[in-house]
């Protein structure tokens, strides 16, 4: 479980730094990524190369942004962390938020686990 919470804590460092490079080292090239707000479904890809467009894409949107794990909990194939995330927008957004507003959330993120690879990302607020 120690190696899971090492590759988790290095992909969230590279998300943190905006090294997409980084984020996708240990996903396996079928990944699945969902993301889920308030209880709806409002993103979803699969395959490594379209996790990467995206997270190309979202890089843009951010001048800071940060996740701060607050806990682990192992299960079967899963890894389940709490974060905190802390960002202030680049640009403005189609839902009103404007440039330089600050967002402030606490969610979740479940990773899904084959052998050494990421599998499945799907994240929580």
């Amino acid at each position: 479980m120690q190696h899971r919470e090492l590759i988790i804590s290095n992909y969230v460092k590279t998300y943190n730094n905006f090294d997409v490079i980084g984020m996708i080292k240990n996903l396996a090239p079928s990944v699945k990524f969902q993301n889920i707000s308030n209880g709806d479904v409002n993103m979803e890809l699969d395959g490594i190369e379209a996790f990467r467009n995206q997270a190309e894409q979202a890089v843009k949107l951010f001048e800071r942004r940060e996740q701060i794990i607050r806990s682990f909990k192992h299960t079967g194939n899963k890894t389940e962390i709490a974060i905190d995330y802390n960002a202030i927008l680049a640009i403005d957004l189609p839902n009103g938020l404007k440039k330089g507003d600050e967002l402030n959330l606490k969610g979740h993120s479940i990773f899904t686990f084959d052998e050494e690879k990421i599998i499945g990302i799907m994240d929580i607020s």
